[in-house]
Parts: structure tokens; C-alpha cells; sequence
């Protein structure tokens, strides 16, 4: 009863987002008092943990254990034991769906108190940021990533932050001047980023640093952090809705994007746009800043994957996108001569410099698709794919709804723009799951075409943290004949594949999965990568509360548990033998 009051009260509190980063400064009074704090919560924090791994070790634990799948020897020397005991308790907290749904509200209400605050972040470091973020900088996480290529897995670097939704419609206070240093901020820190990303590659690849393929370490870009405010990426997606003409055939909401999507940047607005002078400024800033990102990662050779994000910022992130593959992922001219050349003349365009997010759980993804397809291939640039189901459902059902029984749409506080009767996102994960797994079938036919010269070139980068359609995309590889099974039944795929195809998942989550498909296959490359965050603690803090709850869907139902079952059986395995 204690623990549903104190939510209750933690919810009902004023404070929807966590503040920004910045310097932590006490008096020698205040610290004191801290550091006794602290000392205190590590002390009680150390109990809590022994009591749950030790005490409950002969119950839960050794009843975990005998559900564990994906151990291998390999596994079990790699990891050491405190980070499998930080796996535990992290996934442990992640399978009370309480804690999970209020963490936002209950990390908000902690931090807002003094001596608290420097506790409860000290406890998110050493557990939920230690498990999902690659460290404060992005030179802190090259260790990391160094790790990770031992171990033939590439990475996804990104500079991680998030935006309060409340901004989208304008509703949070607006400080301009810290706003505009804010992006910058972001701007540049992505510049580095693709630096840090191409040191590294340049450090690892073949031919002294000039080789063009085999390079897996990329980086990942969010459009929403970039603006001063988020809520002009929203404004653009509703100008787009209702300007752009209708496709043949018919693409549902968010739709499909248009190379003539920025003529309003240079044309007059009209009385009723929902943009505005600044918007239009910050968007053509915004456009010259991703030209910049796109001009250095293509001297870098670092890939580029844009996130996507929620369904009302879609119409304007697609916009983006499609700008800078017709841009950076431009084919060369066919040359004029009868005679081809059997080996490409420009390797580094096998892969596709720009990838666009396509999220499956939404209605409009298979023929979305084939448009961006036949785009591609009309356009003469290479398309790049990165497929995963999709990480806003919950929101997104919520607020459809609430839009559509709002007596007036206009006055109503939900952030949908969606015309369709129907919510943009598949009602049930089944059908997400087959749509997934359908548009993996025909990407990866799309891949034979490609490597058997047809157009468009494409790369496509899975995203999924499923067993299913993991199997599913190696049964395809092998189906194709674009990979082979070798004498000892490994899937063996050629560098024609592998600058093509790449799986993903998530820096700190089903790591059993990412290091079975590394043992199931053999390439020159890795073929799995790790999305791998880093950001200061208070600028990761609303990442690491998404991932928290992203969990009870990202993984599927049951999934956090599966997880600390994992982790359980084998700290039982190396505690007990």
C-alpha cells in the first residue's frame, strides 16, 4: 500500500523531465551531508543486492537457471561476474511493471532533492547507465567499442539525448538562448562523433586506414535533438500532411516523402500554415547542418543511420532523410562504354552512405517500402534501410484515440496529426511481428538483385532483438545464396553480403542473441552491431528511463525476465559450478 501511495505522489509531482546537464556544485556543509547519504545508500543498496543474488540464489536464481537459453562457453568467459550480477539487477527492477512506469516520475521526484539527487545518481550510474551507455564521452566509450570489435561486433555510435515532449506543441518553457546552444551543442558533438567513429575504423581497417569496406562502426543521428525546439519538427510534419498530394496507391499516415517537400523554405507562407518565420529558419538551418554531418561522414566513410521516432515528427524526419540520400547516396553516371567492368568501379558506394529508419509497427511500412524502392531506383541513389519494429506503441495508440474523441480536435492536448480513422501503428504485436518479418523477406530479395547487379544498390541494417527473425534472416541469406554453410554448418557470408546486410541490437540488452549470430556465422567483418549511446549522466537520464520501459515491449512480453533469467543461471553457474 506504502508503494502505490508513494507513486501516486511521485506521478502527481510538477516535474515531467529530468533538467539539463550541467555542473554539480555543493558546499563542504552539503557534501558532507551527501557523501554520509551516499555512503548510507551504498551500504543499504549492497544488502538489498546481496539479498536478492545470495539469499534468494538457492530459489530464484537456480530456478532461473533452468530456463536459461544462448549460454556458451564463450559467453561465460567474456562476461565478467559483476557485470552479470549489474544484468541481474538491472532486469530484475525491469520485470516490476510499477518501478518500470513510474521511473520517469520516481527519477524526476528523486533528483529534484538535494542529497538525494547526488544518491539516486549514483545508483542510475552504476546500474541502468552501466548497462546501456557506452560512458560520458564519446572517447570514454572507444574502450567499449574496442571490446566489442574482439569480439567481432561492430557498434552504432550515438550522442544520446531526448527531448521532452512537451515542447512538440509548445507547452514546456522555452529558454531561446540556452536552446540555440543547446543544438549547436549536438551538432557539433556528431561532427566529433563521425571523427571519433573513423579514428577508430581508420586504426582497424585494412591498407594502413584506406580500406572502404569493413567498416562497422557508424553513427546514428536523432532530427528532434538538432532543432532549438522540437516542436518546429512538428509544425513542418503538419504542413507536409496536409499539402503533400495524395500517393498512388495509397500510403497510409505518416506517408511517403517528396524531393519537393522544402519548396516552403523558399517560397512565401501561407495565412494558414502552421509554420512560422523562425520555423522555416531553424528548418533551413537544420537542413544545412545535416549537409555538413552527410559532407563529413562521406570523407570519413562512416555510415549515417537516422532515427526514427514518434509518428507526429515522422512526415518531417522522412523530408530529411530522402534529402540526403538523393544526396550523399547518389550512383555514379553508368559509364558510356557497351563493355562493363566485372568488379564496381566505386566500392564505397556498395553501401549506402544514409539509412532511413522504417518502423514496422506502423500500417503504412510495406508499401512505404516498395515506394522507397521504386524511388531509388527512378532517383539513380542507393537506398538504405534500417528495419526494426518500433519503440512508441503505447503513445502512439494513446494519443490517436485521444484525438479522435476529442470534441475539438483543434483544442485538443494530444500530439497526433494522423487524418486516418484508423491509429498509424499496427493494434497488436503479431501483426507487427509478421509485417517485420514480411519486409525482411523482400529486402533481402532486394539484396540478391542488388549484388546481382539490378538496381538500386541497397543496404539494409536489422534491427531486432527477436530469435525468430534472427533465424529468419540467416534462413534467407542461405535460401538467396548470398551466404553458405560451411563444413561445421557455419553461415558463411562473402564481403558482397556483409557490406550489405548488418544486425542490431541494443548496447546492454540480448546480448545471448548478438553473441549467437557472431558464433553462428563467419565473415571478414562483423555482421552485428551494438546501437552504443554515451552522453553525461543528466543528458542520458531520459534515455535511460525510455529503455526501462521500452523493455516490456521491445523485448516482448516476458522479455526482462528471460533476460535476468539468463544472467541468473549463469552467475549460478559461476558462483555454484
Amino acid at each position: 500500500m506504502w508503494f502505490r501511495q508513494a507513486c501516486r505522489r511521485l506521478v502527481n509531482a510538477r516535474a515531467h523531465a529530468l533538467p539539463p546537464a550541467r555542473t554539480l556544485s555543493t558546499s563542504s556543509r552539503s557534501a558532507f551531508r551527501t557523501s554520509r547519504l551516499f555512503r548510507i545508500g551504498l551500504a543499504s543498496g549492497g544488502v538489498l543486492t546481496a539479498s536478492v543474488l545470495l539469499g534468494n540464489a538457492v530459489g530464484t536464481i537456480h530456478a532461473d537457471a533452468a530456463h536459461s537459453e544462448g549460454k556458451t562457453d564463450s559467453e561465460r568467459h567474456k562476461t565478467p561476474l559483476s557485470a552479470l550480477i549489474r544484468t541481474y539487477a538491472v532486469y530484475t527492477m525491469c520485470s516490476i511493471p510499477p518501478l518500470v512506469d513510474y521511473s520517469p516520475a520516481i527519477l524526476s521526484a528523486l533528483s529534484s532533492v538535494p542529497g538525494l539527487k547526488q544518491f539516486t545518481e549514483a545508483f542510475v550510474r552504476a546500474t541502468f547507465f552501466n548497462q546501456f551507455v557506452g560512458g560520458d564521452t564519446a572517447e570514454d566509450a572507444v574502450p567499449v567499442i574496442e571490446k566489442l570489435r574482439s569480439d567481432n561486433i561492430g557498434s552504432l555510435f550515438v550522442y544520446s539525448v531526448e527531448v521532452d515532449e512537451a515542447q512538440a506543441t509548445g507547452q514546456a518553457k522555452h529558454d531561446r538562448e540556452t536552446e540555440q546552444t543547446m543544438h549547436k551543442h549536438i551538432v557539433a558533438e556528431t561532427l566529433h562523433c563521425i571523427d571519433v567513429a573513423a579514428d577508430f575504423e581508420d586504426k582497424h581497417s585494412g591498407n594502413n586506414g584506406t580500406s572502404v569496406t569493413g567498416r562497422k562502426t557508424w553513427v546514428a543521428i536523432k532530427l528532434s535533438a538538432m532543432l532549438p525546439r522540437p516542436e518546429t519538427l512538428y509544425n513542418f510534419s503538419k504542413h507536409l500532411v496536409a499539402s503533400r498530394p495524395a500517393a498512388s496507391p495509397p500510403i497510409p499516415f505518416p506517408g511517403r516523402p517528396l524531393p519537393t517537400d522544402f519548396n516552403i523554405l523558399s517560397s512565401n507562407l501561407p495565412p494558414d500554415s502552421p509554420l512560422s518565420s523562425a520555423d522555416t529558419a531553424d528548418l533551413q538551418e537544420l537542413l544545412e547542418d545535416l549537409r555538413l554531418i552527410g559532407a563529413r561522414a562521406k570523407a570519413r566513410n562512416v555510415r549515417i543511420t537516422v532515427d526514427a521516432e514518434h509518428s507526429w515528427y515522422q512526415p518531417a524526419i522522412d523530408a530529411f532523410t530522402l534529402a540526403l540520400q538523393r544526396e550523399f547516396n547518389k550512383l555514379p553516371a553508368k559509364p558510356s562504354s557497351f563493355f562493363r567492368s566485372s568488379a564496381p568501379s566505386e566500392p564505397a558506394n556498395v553501401q549506402p552512405l544514409i539509412y532511413q529508419t522504417y518502423q514496422a509497427y506502423l500500417r503504412r511500412t510495406p508499401g512505404y517500402l516498395r515506394q522507397s524502392i521504386a524511388a531509388a531506383r527512378t532517383g539513380g541513389y542507393a537506398l538504405g534501410v534500417k528495419l526494426v519494429r518500433g519503440a512508441y506503441h503505447s503513445q502512439e495508440i494513446v494519443s490517436h484515440e485521444a484525438a479522435r474523441n476529442a470534441s475539438d480536435p483543434s483544442s485538443s492536448h494530444s500530439l497526433s496529426i494522423s487524418p486516418d480513422p484508423q491509429p498509424p501503428v499496427w493494434s497488436t504485436k503479431p501483426e507487427t511481428d509478421a509485417c517485420y518479418n514480411e519486409s525482411v523477406v523482400m529486402l533481402l530479395q532486394q539484396v540478391r538483385k542488388d549484388i546481382d547487379g539490378e538496381a538500386p544498390r541497397i543496404g539494409v541494417f536489422f534491427g531486432t532483438h527477436n530469435w525468430g527473425s534472427c533465424d529468419l534472416i540467416l534462413d534467407q541469406l542461405l535460401k538467396l545464396g548470398i551466404a553458405r554453410k560451411d563444413e561445421t554448418g557455419t553461415v558463411a557470408m562473402p564481403v558482397e553480403t556483409t557490406e550489405r546486410v548488418a544486425i542490431g541490437q541494443l548496447y546492454g540488452m540480448c546480448d545471448a542473441l548478438s553473441n549467437s549470430l557472431v558464433e553462428r556465422t563467419r565473415c571478414d567483418s562483423p555482421f552485428v552491431l551494438k546501437y552504443l549511446p554515451y552522453g553525461a549522466l543528466a543528458e542520458v537520464m531520459p534515455y535511460l528511463s525510455r529503455r526501462a520501459i521500452e523493455n516490456k515491449t521491445v523485448l516482448g512480453n516476458g522479455g526482462a525476465a528471460e533476460e535476468r533469467k539468463r544472467a541468473g543461471a549463469e552467475i549460478w553457474a559461476r558462483l555454484f559450478g
